[in-house]
């Protein structure tokens, strides 16, 4: 089937159709960088590092920019507070989501403006926006009048008396409005600002995405993607100057991932961990998004230090992107647990064939998939379905949930090929040549997730590990003595008292293995 995407600006899943046939245009909203990196941070990158993973797989020509906000109340707060400046703040904490980024294996972004950059940019078309009469001076700032968009609201599908109940709005007395929204703030004395035809000042938050969005990708693009939490006010305001701006439209699907929450609370919105079918309810997530808790710490001291980034990874897709995330360190524990069952098909495959699962070379493209033609009928007959049905999924608004799932029963069905073939014991070049077919469908499929594209780095120091090893040497050693002379018992308890310890033992013709379970 076509790809279709969910656009929440209609509310309804779509048919993909680029605005340049064979290329795509995306921009995700980046962090505003006043802080270290949490865990929810790394979200939207990863869903949409993989929309781009897939999207090149179909053909597509993808050109993703993410920004960074570099300008904000909160870093001038913040900056204030630890007696740093706005730019050096910015510096080391830009730094600092980088680096979670690089060890969550998003490498797809091409462009990464930062707010400070395009100050022109901004300060151009609000001068547009004013010559045009949908925005006006006030005292030093400039507002943009809400009631001169008819449509004002279509993405949120509030009215302004909605959007103002309940809604902290920018406070001016002398606004014309009281939903009209800063595109331009006059800076106080010690705060950073720049020149401009109303005096010197900075840009207000939304005026930012879309200067940077139109200069990079054009007045309209394919993909505008962010956080459901960001639908309202940001993208509502980013849309409403945009299109009054240009008079065309902005972005032509618009994308919202679900939102971070602590373990225990209610899935909201009748979500699915693996449907496609999840319905926006923008309120509920909002209200229950992860705040003040482990998962609003440093990505780094409060995830990387426990759990492999990979694992990481594979947590924030084994759910559609648009279902909440159930946060907690449990919850990642058990995927990284259920990973290891690949690990260890990676060393079976290698014991059996030589060659090193990352050393294989995975189609990169739909059209040059990995070939299921030749070779045993029933064995390929299950991996083209099971392609299919991952394909499927990600097709149908890019179920990442879906197609995570069908990498489990993928690599089940190749442990019971390997299994039906003796393929450890030895088997033949046939039964090996269709292992190494099926492996390198697993990788070519994997890839599309961002996953298994590296060895993962066993935890705890190289010292640890060498003794570990030692201990095990001698303990297969004293069980192989004791079923050698008959001491089934003794044999028998020491494998038992290590199984209690999560430590597995294999009794293979070359030997015996160990691996921790």
């Amino acid at each position: 089937m076509p790809l279709r995407i969910y656009n929440t600006l209609s509310r309804q899943k779509e048919v993909f159709e680029p605005v340049r046939p064979g290329k795509v245009s995306m921009y995700l909203c980046g962090p505003t960088v006043y802080k270290p990196a949490h865990i929810g941070h790394m979200v939207g990158p990863v869903i949409f590092d993989t929309v781009k993973r897939y999207l090149a797989y179909c053909g597509y020509d993808v050109t993703w920019v993410v920004n960074v906000t570099d300008v904000d109340d909160k870093l001038i707060n913040r900056a204030a507070e630890s007696g740093t400046t706005v730019e050096a703040l910015a510096r080391e904490m830009t730094a600092d989501y980088l680096e979670n980024l690089e060890a969550m294996g998003v490498d797809g972004i091409d462009r990464f403006p930062k707010a400070t950059e395009h100050i022109p940019e901004m300060i151009a078309m609000i001068g547009r926006l004013i010559e045009q009469g949908h925005a006006y001076p006030l005292e030093g700032d400039v507002y943009f009048e809400v009631t001169t968009d008819d449509d004002y609201g279509k993405l949120s599908r509030r009215s302004v008396a909605e959007m103002l109940a309940g809604t902290r709005v920018e406070a001016n007395e002398r606004k014309r409005n009281p939903a009209d929204f800063a595109l331009w703030k006059k800076s106080k004395a010690g705060e950073p600002a720049w020149d401009s035809p109303w005096g010197r000042g900075r840009p207000g938050w939304h005026i930012e995405c879309s200067a940077m969005s139109t200069k990079l990708l054009g007045e309209t693009f394919d993909i505008h993607g962010g956080g459901l939490d960001l639908l309202f006010p940001h993208h509502e305001n980013e849309l409403a100057q945009s299109e009054s701006c240009t008079g065309r439209t902005f972005a032509r699907y618009w994308m919202h991932n679900g939102l971070m929450q602590s373990s225990g609370a209610a899935k909201v919105g009748g979500a699915h961990d693996r449907r496609g079918d999840v319905p926006l309810d923008e309120a509920a997530q909002v209200a229950g998004k992860l705040a003040g808790s482990a998962g609003a710490e440093s990505v780094k001291t409060a995830v990387f230090a426990k759990h492999h980034p990979e694992a990481v990874r594979f947590f924030l897709l084994s759910t559609h992107y648009r279902s909440p995330i159930d946060f907690s360190l449990e919850n990642i524990a058990a995927v990284e647990k259920s990973l290891e069952g690949f690990y260890r098909l990676f060393e079976k495959f290698e014991r059996i064939t030589g060659t090193s699962f990352y050393d294989l070379e995975a189609p990169p493209r739909r059209d040059r998939t990995t070939p299921l033609e030749n070779g045993p009928p029933e064995f390929f007959g299950e991996l083209s379905e099971l392609r299919d049905r991952f394909l499927e999924a990600m097709d149908d608004d890019f179920n990442t949930g879906g197609a995570s799932g069908v990498l489990f029963e993928l690599r089940r069905c190749i442990n019971g090929f390997i299994a039906a073939q003796k393929l450890e014991a030895g088997g033949d070049e046939t039964g090996k040549a269709a292992l190494t077919t099926a492996v390198t469908l697993l990788k070519e499929l994997s890839n599309l997730l961002g996953v298994f594209r590296r060895p993962v780095e066993k935890r705890g120091s190289p010292a640890d590990d060498a003794f570990a090893g030692q201990l095990m040497e001698l303990l297969i050693e004293v069980r192989a003595e004791a079923r050698k002379a008959k001491q089934f018992g003794i044999a028998d308890r020491i494998r038992n008292r290590l199984g209690e310890l999560n430590i597995a033992l294999e009794d293979r013709p070359e030997g015996t293995l160990w691996r921790r379970e």
